[in-house]
């Protein structure tokens, strides 16, 4: 376990570990303000063993992020109050937190008139609105006091839409270079931030409704989508795959957090139903793709609904303690 146990340092954010708290919506942020609730959830995986804890989507500050009512927001006000209350509880266990910041994209949800915010639909002022939407949020966050911010750009949600060439059939700026929009995104959000409170960006090939999708069909492709988010600010890269051990291309074993490492330098996250099934049989790869520096930290998520305490029992060795994961634990809370 050494590789897993050994700290981790990137600017101002020092980890005790390799492991992280993958985001998951939870639904329990009333009027998106987090409770006190969802401080003691946080703080529990803190307390268990997580270094990083990254939090579930949250919402930016514009009408067109989302509809649902109980998914928090990162505002000013009593939402940025909340969230102190997160940050609180989390580091009085020693942990430390990042926010991540959210637009769920094509929503069908009039706003302004308007029931959808894609790339066919948005105009050069509509991404000008939303850049600085990310950057308000980011300044809140910092505001509320977490360690570091992630920039949600996977899963087919808005900044994804325009790195997948199936859904940015923009013929201008933004279509021909389909990571301009996000790039621009990560710039603004870096300008809120220290340059010690490292940026995350998070990126898949899958979306929510389409598995097979891929926004880079060789590792040049991927490069050229990657590049621009590091020259624009981003730390770390949280490359997000259903199952991390597999290869992202043919050709080589390296999986996506591992070609991300490889072709822009950065830090890599590599996460996708790690410790799923409890009892871990994947860990020999974990622990390889650690010790040769494939990637730099793992993220797990849905193990850690029932099982605050799991990277304790993973770390000390009492993975038969572990409930694995189902899907009825989607609706516990604790």
């Amino acid at each position: 376990m050494t590789s897993l146990l050994s700290p981790f340092a990137i600017g101002d954010l020092k980890l005790a570990n390799r492991l992280v708290m993958a985001p998951m919506t939870r639904f329990r942020s009333p009027g998106g303000v987090p409770t006190a609730e969802v401080a003691d959830y946080y703080a529990r995986r803190a307390a268990g063993g997580i270094g990083l804890i990254v939090t579930e989507g949250t919402l930016v500050g514009h009408p067109s992020a989302s509809h649902e009512t109980t998914v928090p927001r990162m505002t000013a006000g009593v939402a940025e109050a909340g969230w102190r209350l997160v940050t609180d509880a989390v580091h009085d266990t020693g942990g430390r937190i990042a926010a991540q910041l959210w637009h769920l994209g094509s929503e069908r949800r009039p706003v302004d008139g308007r029931e959808s915010w894609t790339p066919s639909t948005m105009s050069v002022s509509d991404i000008d609105t939303i850049v600085e939407a990310f950057a308000e949020s980011a300044r809140v966050a910092v505001l509320a006091g977490f360690d570091a911010v992630e920039i949600h750009a996977a899963h087919g949600y808005l900044l994804d839409e325009f790195l997948w060439p199936v859904t940015n059939r923009r013929t201008d700026a933004y279509g021909a270079d389909r990571s301009r929009f996000p790039a621009e995104v990560v710039r603004a959000v870096r300008a809120q931030l220290s340059p010690e409170t490292p940026l995350i960006v998070r990126f898949s090939q899958f979306k929510e409704r389409d598995y097979d999708a891929r926004i880079a069909a060789s590792p040049g492709e991927l490069e050229s989508l990657l590049t621009p988010l590091a020259d624009a600010g981003a730390d770390i890269l949280h490359a997000s795959q259903r199952r991390f051990w597999e290869p992202a291309f043919a050709g080589s074993p390296l999986n996506l957090a591992g070609w991300a490492r490889k072709l822009t330098g950065l830090p890599s996250i590599t996460v996708g139903s790690v410790g799923l099934n409890g009892d871990l049989p994947e860990l020999p790869r974990l622990l390889d793709g650690l010790s040769t520096g494939e990637f730099d930290l793992v993220a797990a998520g849905r193990i850690l609904l029932a099982n605050p305490s799991w990277a304790s029992l993973l770390t000390s060795n009492r993975l038969a303690d572990v409930r694995g994961y189902q899907k009825s634990h989607e609706s516990v809370y604790f």
